[in-house]
């Protein structure tokens, strides 16, 4: 790496010290009564989000969409879904996270569309439409039977296949998520030009700040299509991700996107825009720095998922929700590996353990039950903002929201990916080819779904915890009674209160916890987290309990404590799930 590359890493930017709060629209705050949340309801708690301390606000999609897939199925990129209120609506919200000195990225979806989108419906309405070559059209093959199978053997994201016969033109379509979302041909430039006007420059000119780039890695895909290495011989369909993550012109495509969209943007107040991209199926920190070097010029940042994939089965396979038990020292290397990779590099990383895809992270990796949830959800925010990168919050995190309850029947899980695995899991039980695969999807799901990050924000103890005053589109948690947001916010010693407090204390020792180079120390302790972070002089050490019992703390001599996640902190013991973090240094 060159001096200048290195110089970069440490140039600062203001995206790099912000935190992102992440709103999934259908359940945040309804403002009408119909059980949806909408962009009026979030106007409403704009002074609410405020207070968090953040500084960005990240919409997901909010676009015109039939709703498959919770609106990452986008049949119009320039229309807001009629339920969540109107483009008026948007703009109204842009320019209140302004006057609240707040940012605002909305999500940028343009691997597929719905099969409702106008593009498609053109595409799939002959062969010799001038939008056909839009999206990929293959031919059928033949068994030696003579049956018709599919051009490949690729499963989906979802399950099942990634091609759908279309009987109108008589020919397979791809679709790597539900049969609802036909994937866009990158390939072809007049598509490309289309989506950078209708999905991007569309909502730039209304004020955006910028983006979370939905599945960035996905557009370019290895052609021709070949049929993947059989790895499961079970099944007639192949996990496939090598077939479409990273292609051969990826960054050729993402370097056309920051060159002729978003470099040509700035921010409210005259500062680059902010790219983040969702970058799957990336294990090696090689074959992410260029995605995220400054001089590269493609993605500011992007997110890693191997911290959320933690105790997962892969992607795109049979066993996503099969789940594994793992070790404090398995999360320690992810950690380590994802903190470390930007050092002598130009490139930034993001910190995170939430969003609309995963379970809660306080059902995920500490303690749950009720006597736990509060000393849980304050050590893993400890965890998060003494890390290194750009902070990034999942709407309900910062009040210590659950996962659902595990009383809760299948039939609760509105998710299509939640639901094709259980009704696969119940499909290969009943016919006896995998006899538990019932009780073990259901466990995975129990932990994982993407649909516990989707229970309504709990604002209050009325009905249906103040999301909404109709029928919710997805039941409340039993426990928004005694977990909500107005609670806390009277109660200093509350979830709410000490996540503002942190996020005010990464503000103040940016240097360390922002921009701070990562030690990792005892790896193999199966009961504490304890890592170091150093900027020049400064030193701050972290110090996490990931059990239910006491633990012995490390020698913090000649440093002073910062923060307790413990109302009875003492200096020899470290209480059951206690964070706490030291510095050599006052302010």
């Amino acid at each position: 790496m060159s001096p200048h590359a290195d110089s970069l890493h440490h140039r600062r930017v203001w995206w790099k010290e912000a935190t992102f709060y992440q709103i999934y629209p259908a359940s945040f705050k309804d403002s009408n009564g119909d059980g949806w949340g909408d962009i009026p309801g979030i106007l409403q708690k704009i002074d609410y989000i405020a207070s968090v301390g953040v500084d960005v606000v990240w919409i997901s999609p909010m676009f015109d969409s039939p709703q498959i897939d919770m609106g990452y199925d986008v049949s119009d990129y320039e229309a807001v879904y009629a339920p969540y209120g109107r483009v008026e609506d948007v703009v109204e919200l842009v320019e209140a996270c302004h006057k609240n000195h707040m940012k605002i990225i909305l999500d940028l979806v343009v691997n597929h569309t719905s099969d409702q989108h106008a593009w498609f419906k053109e595409s799939r309405s002959s062969k010799d439409n001038p939008k056909r070559d839009w999206y990929f059209w293959r031919p059928a093959r033949h068994d030696e039977q003579g049956n018709r199978i599919p051009p490949t053997n690729y499963r989906s994201y979802f399950a099942g296949g990634t091609w759908t016969w279309d009987e109108h033109t008589q020919e397979y379509y791809l679709h790597l998520y539900d049969k609802s979302q036909p994937d866009l041909n990158w390939e072809n430039e007049d598509c490309r030009r289309a989506i950078y006007n209708s999905a991007m420059r569309f909502w730039l000119d209304k004020g955006i700040d910028g983006f979370r780039v939905d599945t960035v890695n996905k557009y370019s895909k290895v052609l021709p299509f070949t049929d993947a290495p059989v790895t499961d011989p079970t099944s007639d369909i192949q996990p496939a991700a090598q077939m479409w993550c990273n292609g051969p012109r990826i960054h050729e495509f993402i370097k056309e996107m920051n060159r002729d969209v978003v470099s040509q943007y700035r921010t409210y107040d005259g500062q680059p825009i902010v790219t983040v991209g969702e970058l799957s199926l990336c294990s090696h920190p090689e074959s992410v720095v260029p995605y995220v070097s400054a001089l590269e010029k493609e993605l500011d940042m992007v997110f890693q998922f191997d911290i959320t994939h933690l105790g997962q089965g892969p992607p795109g396979c049979n066993d996503k929700y099969d789940t594994a038990e793992w070790k404090l020292p398995e999360m320690k290397r992810i950690v380590e590996k994802w903190q470390c990779f930007i050092e002598g590099t130009d490139a930034w990383t993001t910190v995170f353990n939430e969003n609309h895809d995963n379970g809660r992270s306080i059902s995920r990796f500490a303690n749950d039950a009720p006597e736990w949830r509060e000393q849980s959800a304050k050590m893993l925010a400890l965890w998060l903002i003494g890390q290194t990168g750009s902070l990034f919050l999942y709407q309900g995190q910062e009040i210590g929201m659950i996962n659902a309850p595990k009383e809760w029947n299948m039939q609760e899980y509105k998710d299509v990916e939640s639901q094709n695995y259980w009704a696969e899991a119940v499909r290969l039980a009943e016919n006896g080819t995998d006899p538990t695969r019932k009780e073990r999807i259901a466990h995975g799901l129990q932990l994982m779904a993407r649909d516990h990050a989707r229970l309504p924000f709990q604002w209050d103890d009325n009905v249906n915890g103040g999301f909404s005053t109709g029928e919710p589109w997805m039941r409340v948690h039993d426990a928004y009674k005694g977990v909500n947001a107005a609670s806390q916010e009277k109660d200093a010693e509350s979830v709410l209160s000490f996540y503002k407090r942190v996020l005010r204390l990464r503000k103040e020792h940016k240097d360390v916890f922002v921009y701070g180079t990562f030690e990792l120390l005892d790896p193999e302790n199966l009961g504490t987290f304890v890592y170091t972070k150093r900027y020049q002089e400064k030193t701050a050490l972290v110090v996490l309990n990931f059990t239910t019992t006491s633990q012995s703390p490390p020698d913090t001599k000649d440093m002073k404590l910062l923060v307790s996640s413990h109302p009875k902190t003492t200096a020899d013991i470290l209480q059951p799930l206690e964070g706490r973090i030291y510095t050599n240094y006052k302010l």
